[in-house]
């Protein structure tokens, strides 16, 4: 009997990549070629988008933790030794020079910003920083305990109500426009949310502000005084949104792009991102990490108890802002936020058990063999919800700020423009014009 004939599945190479080597499967005794592409980095992965109308079979992969969806030049990730890098520039050196308007051009245009176009684009975010003034009837609509994340949500969907000139997706200056309006107002919505639920009157942005330093200003000034700005805190506010721009593909970046297959709008798909985010096991970590340090608080301030009780897989308690999914080495955010967490903490000088009880934390799993073995180091989330309580900021608006930020990466969607996170997905996919089944 002669030996079955391959069944040879080829697919033409993915942007960005190169062919390698065929791997190859038996199935039901036939052999099958895949192809192997390599990217950027020397990262491999087995192209299986023919598997299916070559064989009849398909792949198993809950929660797509070994699936790649789509290739991409936005964020490179190495868990394991601790990279990451954005267009191909290290974050830690895009911290320490940028700031982060210069950081979502680069992630929208592919490029860092000449002069010239760094103060263009200021320009157009200032000039779309307000919304249209119906829109504040919305906030009178929403009980006044409403959720923010709530709120944000439907008030980003409802933005291709007021502003239908810029909602084809296949024309590129619509793209833009749409774009630009997204990132502008975003700050002025989620600091709406925020004020309609303490009951005070809604704050207009001004264009003579920083894109952080108009957010504070939306969030904690009130119209019978003038509100100064501390500088401190926003930078620090920048820190963060740079920190968690982009971070390659997970639960709210894959809904955004399902949502877009389907050439449904920018601002819808957006808000159904703003969805998935609010999940506290995806947006809401650094929130979880201020409620355990609350309840480490209200339960005595013990912090060894609650050490070992992490330490036991039967005791039901998670120490929150510790390790990481991807990284199995040192966060590299966490370590840019960590100095300007230290530098807040000092300045505020306040004496506040939270604050002790965070640094307490910190200290042991530098020291405990059990989390050094483990790796299990303080990650961004750990910090970056201490920084925004100690600015003020209420639980409830960390994940809006979350949004504010991961939108920042806002791709424009024709065949020579590049790519990025939430949108980016969304733009990608409609270039193919696949729609997600």
């Amino acid at each position: 009997m002669s030996a079955p004939t391959a069944n040879s599945i080829r697919s033409t190479p993915w942007p960005g990549t190169r062919s390698e080597e065929p791997a190859n499967l038996s199935l039901e005794g036939q052999p099958v070629e895949l192809p192997v592409i390599v990217g950027s980095e020397g990262e491999k992965a087995i192209d299986i988008s023919r598997l299916r109308s070559g064989t009849g079979y398909i792949t198993l992969d809950e929660g797509y933790v070994n699936t790649g969806s789509t290739t991409s030049g936005i964020t490179f990730l190495n868990g394991e030794k601790g990279i990451l890098r954005y267009r191909g520039y290290p974050i830690e050196d895009l911290a320490a020079r940028c700031d982060f308007i210069e950081v979502a051009y680069l992630l929208i245009y592919g490029e860092l910003p000449t002069k010239d176009e760094l103060t263009t684009f200021r320009h157009s975010l200032s000039n779309h920083s307000m919304i249209h003034e119906d829109m504040r009837s919305f906030y009178s609509g929403f009980p006044r305990d409403a959720h923010p994340m709530a709120i944000v949500g439907s008030v980003v969907g409802a933005l291709s109500t007021f502003y239908q000139d810029s909602l084809d997706v296949r024309d590129p200056k619509q793209v833009e426009v749409s774009v630009h309006r997204l990132l502008a107002k975003l700050p002025t919505i989620a600091a709406y949310s925020y004020k309609k639920s303490i009951g005070q009157p809604l704050i207009y942005p001004r264009n003579d502000r920083s894109y952080c330093e108009n957010f504070l200003q939306m969030m904690f000034a009130v119209p019978c005084e003038e509100y100064e700005i501390d500088t401190d805190f926003a930078e620090a506010l920048d820190m963060l949104l740079i920190v968690h721009a982009d971070h390659e593909q997970n639960c709210s970046t894959s809904t955004v792009r399902m949502v877009g297959s389907s050439d449904a709008n920018l601002f819808a798909s957006i808000s159904a991102g703003v969805s998935a985010l609010w999940g506290p096991l995806h947006g809401g970590a650094n929130q979880a990490c201020v409620e355990m340090l609350e309840q480490i608080v209200a339960d005595g301030g013990n912090v060894k108890k609650y050490v070992e009780l992490a330490k036991k897989k039967d005791s039901g308690f998670r120490l929150m802002g510790f390790g990481h999914r991807v990284y199995k080495n040192y966060d590299p955010r966490a370590t840019l936020i960590k100095a300007s967490c230290d530098k807040l903490l000092a300045k505020i000088d306040r004496c506040d058990p939270l604050f002790d009880i965070a640094q307490q934390l910190e200290e042991v799993a530098r020291g405990d063999d059990y989390f050094i073995e483990r790796k299990l180091y303080p990650n961004v989330d750990f910090y970056s919800g201490i920084i925004l309580e100690a600015m003020g900021f209420p639980t409830a608006m960390f994940t809006p700020i979350f949004v504010i930020s991961r939108t920042s990466a806002i791709p424009l969607g024709s065949t020579n423009m590049p790519k990025s996170h939430w949108v980016s997905n969304y733009f990608e996919n409609n270039l193919t014009r696949s729609l997600i089944r």
